[in-house]
This record gives C-alpha cells, sequence and structure tokens, in this order.
C-alpha cells in the first residue's frame, strides 16, 4: 500500500494519548494537540509505521494485533495522498512504562470528550478520532 504516514487514537478507558506538540517556525499544527504516529519511511507498512513511531515518540512497544481499527483518510499534509488511521487500547501498565522522546511539549491521557471539543486540537484529527470512537 502506498500511504504518506499514520496516526493512532490509542485508549484506556474514556482517556486518550496526546500530546502537545512543538511550537517551533515552519512546524505543521504548531502547539496543537496530536497524536502517535508520523511520516513513513521506506518500505514501511502502516502498522510498522505507527509503531515505529510510537516507540519513537512515547517508548512504548504494542504488538501490531493491539491495532483493532485501520482505516485509510486523506493525508493531512497532502490531500492526493493517503494515510491510515489507527485505534487501539493501551492499558494503565503501559501509560505508566512511557517514556516521552524529544518531540513535542508534554504528553497526556486526554479525556476523549475534552479532546474531541478542544480548540487547540488539530481538526482533521479530532473527526478522525470521533469516527474511531463510535465503532470502537
Amino acid at each position: 500500500m502506498d500511504f504518506r504516514g499514520c496516526k493512532a487514537a490509542l485508549l484506556c478507558r474514556d482517556a486518550l494519548l496526546t500530546y502537545l506538540r512543538d511550537d517551533k517556525p515552519g512546524l505543521p499544527w504548531p502547539a496543537t494537540w496530536d497524536l502517535p504516529g508520523g511520516g513513513r519511511e521506506a518500505g514501511e507498512t502502516p502498522e510498522e509505521c505507527l509503531l515505529r513511531e510510537l516507540y519513537e515518540e512515547f517508548g512504548l512497544r504494542l504488538p501490531p494485533a493491539r491495532l483493532i481499527l485501520r482505516e485509510v483518510w486523506p493525508s493531512m499534509i497532502d490531500p492526493a495522498q493517503v494515510a491510515v488511521f489507527f485505534a487501539g487500547h493501551i492499558t494503565p501498565a503501559e501509560i505508566a512504562a512511557i517514556r516521552f522522546g524529544d518531540e513535542g511539549q508534554y504528553w497526556q491521557m486526554m479525556p476523549v470528550e475534552v479532546y474531541l471539543a478542544h480548540p487547540q486540537a488539530i481538526p482533521e484529527l479530532q473527526r478522525r478520532v470521533a469516527a474511531a470512537v463510535a465503532v470502537l
């Protein structure tokens, strides 16, 4: 499958794993609430891309089977390309094991309803999270 990148809604009960993006010139969506994921590296499958990004950003290793929803959407960077959006669950123990990487200001488990209404969340990701939560 040819795709640009991946993002994921990772939930624990009614909370979503989020992080506040850096506020740097030239960065897309600076200082907004984002989700784990990022751009594809050569030859990766969508699952490999997402799980690599999750490890780089949060220090978490999940097996691909934990990604229970997989949907193709237009890329937020280039709508002529596609991106893959996943949803799955993480445990309190995994949350306790998070080791935040060097991308972003900080992370938090944000209640889904707060994320969906947050004025600093990326609107397109809010739509994708709402769609995913509706079927989980």
